[in-house]
């Protein structure tokens, strides 16, 4: 069976998030003054083909553990669909 894996990779906390802190301070020149913080992070869409959606969320967490993300300064949540 064919499912989408989201996988949403971000900075652990307590790391610092130097293009966040960017973003976040030109954001009142540009009128955003009720924004306190930004956090910048990254999203992967993959497509794979699993027994059932359990075996989908395992294969891509691996996937994320072993490549997508550094797992010493950032963690990943994963969310499976039916392709």
């Amino acid at each position: 069976m064919k499912y989408l894996a989201y996988v949403d990779v971000k900075l652990r906390p307590g790391i610092s998030d130097p293009e966040g802190a960017t973003i976040a301070r030109a954001l009142p020149a540009l009128g955003f003054d009720s924004v306190h913080a930004v956090h910048v992070g990254k999203r992967f869409t993959v497509e794979l083909e699993a027994s059932d959606a359990h075996a989908a969320q395992a294969l891509a967490a691996s996937l994320a553990d072993r490549l997508l993300a550094n797992t010493v300064i950032e963690e990943s949540v994963i969310h499976v669909t039916e392709a």
